[in-house]
């Protein structure tokens, strides 16, 4: 008589279907370019184990190098694309990007009131591209309808502080505390703060990324500085983190996890065209850079491990990697 194994107390009963992924849905602006906008929300949510409900908000007229219009989509438009799919999907958090006009920021920022126990990640874009007259009613609806729904708000040092601080007249510029302690009277919980340059070491410029509330500095991540331009940064390390946090994973560990992403996503970039370099956001399905080597899985999983910024294949190495395939799982 042989023995038999105990079953498995985990694996699905027969004729059941296993768990979906989670689902966060992305407002964003479509971007022909696959930097930023939706096509980045999706990639990265996709790279994090969840799944995008990716809603259209507009769509940019840009390249790799510079944006130069937008043509935005009615109010009505974005709230039936997010109403439809919501009656049908559990959505398990929200990464808002760029919205168009200040309708828009209404109309999603109402969407965003029937959900209010689900997290809420933000990305705050620089519009330097948009006329005064269009980016500042913009702008003065986000502070006002999105960023009480928020609860991390993310940006670089610069762009947080131009939006939240716009009269800030000190010579020296805004603590990552100051700029939460500004979110803060608006709604939101946390900032997480990217781009804060260090006093450089030689050759060596590093830049910080804190994670901040009114309260003081949380946590922060220090990387050396990329000698390149990259397009699609912010909008990677936020939807990485609405993924992260959709999943349920710990504040403070999913900031990490979504830095390390970040950092890897950059160090692995490439140039498609003659602007900017994007951000590579499956670098972990790369082969191995043993010739005929079998990848060996990270303890971390697909992008964990030491996050170096100078580790792996340089930023800008499209013409090293065009043809390489990649492993599918």
């Amino acid at each position: 008589m042989t023995s038999e194994s105990a079953p498995d107390p985990t694996a699905p009963e027969a004729g059941t279907e296993p768990a979906p992924p989670a689902c966060v849905m992305c407002f964003n602006a479509s971007d022909p370019s696959g930097a930023g906008g939706l096509s980045c929300d999706i990639a990265t949510v996709a790279a994090m184990g969840a799944h995008a409900l990716p809603v259209v908000c507009g769509i940019l007229m840009r390249d790799t190098a510079d944006i130069f219009d937008q043509h935005t989509l009615d109010d009505e438009v974005i709230a039936e694309q997010a109403r439809s799919i919501l009656e049908d999907v559990t959505a398990a958090g929200f990464k808002v990007g760029f919205l168009g006009n200040a309708e828009n920021v209404a109309c999603v920022a109402e969407v965003l009131s029937d959900y209010t126990e689900l997290p809420v990640v933000t990305h705050v874009p620089s519009l330097a591209w948009l006329d005064d007259d269009q980016a500042q009613p913009y702008l003065e609806a986000f502070r006002e309808l999105i960023l009480p729904a928020t609860e991390v708000l993310v940006g670089s040092h610069k762009t947080l502080q131009d939006f939240l601080l716009p009269d800030w007249d000190n010579e020296r510029p805004p603590s990552a505390r100051e700029l939460a302690s500004a979110a803060a009277e608006h709604g939101t919980r946390y900032v997480l703060v990217t781009g804060i340059l260090l006093p450089s070491k030689g050759k060596e410029q590093y830049i910080d990324n804190v994670l901040a509330s009114a309260q003081g500095a949380i946590s922060g991540e220090k990387f050396e500085m990329f000698d390149t331009s990259f397009v699609g940064a912010g909008d990677t390390l936020s939807a990485a983190l609405a993924a992260l946090l959709a999943v349920g994973s710990e504040l403070q560990a999913a900031v990490a996890e979504a830095l390390a992403f970040l950092d890897q996503s950059l160090d692995a970039g490439f140039r498609p065209g003659m602007g900017n370099v994007v951000p590579d956001r499956f670098f972990w399905a790369l082969p191995p850079a043993e010739e005929g080597g079998e990848a060996e899985p990270d303890d971390g999983g697909p992008f964990g491990g030491e996050p170096g910024g100078g580790s792996g294949p340089g930023p800008a190495n499209g013409d090293d990697r065009k043809g390489v395939p990649r492993r599918v799982h």
